[in-house]
């Protein structure tokens, strides 16, 4: 006779089966996340550089506005919301190899997710822009360009820099916990590892760096870093979305199996 009363094995079913659909879904926002990540890049080769002062922008949103929304990125800002369900899944999959760095490395990502999207200023600047295009006066201009341009200081501010370093740093325990874990291939692992630690790495360069030598030589060494770090991500993310959605399919078998069993069993 079966140990389990009808009510333990449905709740024990409905349980594999949320994970099994948040592997599914955190796979489904790591091949998404991908695409958009990748059209960064598209967008960067184009000539649309990233934002490099206010005025430059204003100027630039009042002759073409295309190009300078292009510049804010929100395809980047979806991508980063997108990692939420994407955390959620990589737990999923990794709680029962070692639940507490799994847990850990989530709380961290959130944190880190929580930061990005808050100090994020394109609402900010896109209120700038309303603003500008309604002055009056040169002199009303020149007030709303000295106002962006602080928010457009906090592009390399502490904020961005350290929601940066908590989700490169989750994704970091995420990958050693990979390494520990079955349901993820070495490759996969040692891919993250180095992927994610350059991005580390990235942040860290220009936390120590500018202080001591200045923006301009920390921001260097750092882009250099981030440039080879988020080439490798955009490998590594496609790779962890196809194998996420192969263990939701996984634990579809497995629960109808076990299903089939626990019926035999009673």
């Amino acid at each position: 006779m079966s140990t389990l009363s009808p009510t333990q094995i449905a709740v024990a079913q409905t349980l594999e089966s949320s994970w099994k659909s948040l592997c599914k879904i955190g796979g489904i926002a790591a091949l998404i996340a991908t695409g958009l990540f990748i059209g960064d890049v598209v967008i960067l080769i184009s000539g649309n550089a990233m934002l490099g002062s206010a005025s430059s922008w204003l100027a630039l949103m009042q002759n073409d506005r295309v190009a300078g929304l292009l510049q804010l990125f929100f395809t980047d800002l979806v991508g980063v919301a997108l990692l939420y369900p994407i955390f959620f899944a990589l737990y999923a999959a990794l709680r029962r190899t070692n639940e507490v760095y799994a847990a850990f490395a989530t709380g961290l990502a959130c944190l880190g997710i929580a930061i990005v999207l808050a100090t994020n200023i394109n609402y900010s600047l896109l209120y700038f822009n309303d603003q500008y295009a309604t002055a009056a006066t040169a002199t009303q201009q020149l007030q709303i360009v000295t106002a962006g341009q602080s928010f457009v200081a906090l592009l390399n501010g502490t904020g961005p820099l350290m929601g940066g370093l908590f989700i490169e740093g989750a994704y970091v325990i995420i990958s050693i916990s990979m390494l520990r874990s079955s349901s993820f291939s070495k490759r996969i692992a040692y891919l993250g590892l180095v992927a994610h630690g350059l991005d580390v790495a990235h942040t860290l360069v220009v936390l120590v760096f500018a202080p001591i030598f200045g923006m301009v030589f920390a921001t260097t060494i750092g882009a250099l870093l981030l440039t080879i770090g988020g080439t490798l991500q955009l490998i590594w993310y496609p790779l962890v979305g196809r194998r996420l959605i192969q263990l939701g399919r996984f634990a579809v078998q497995e629960q109808t199996v076990a299903t089939t069993v626990s019926r035999f069993a009673s």
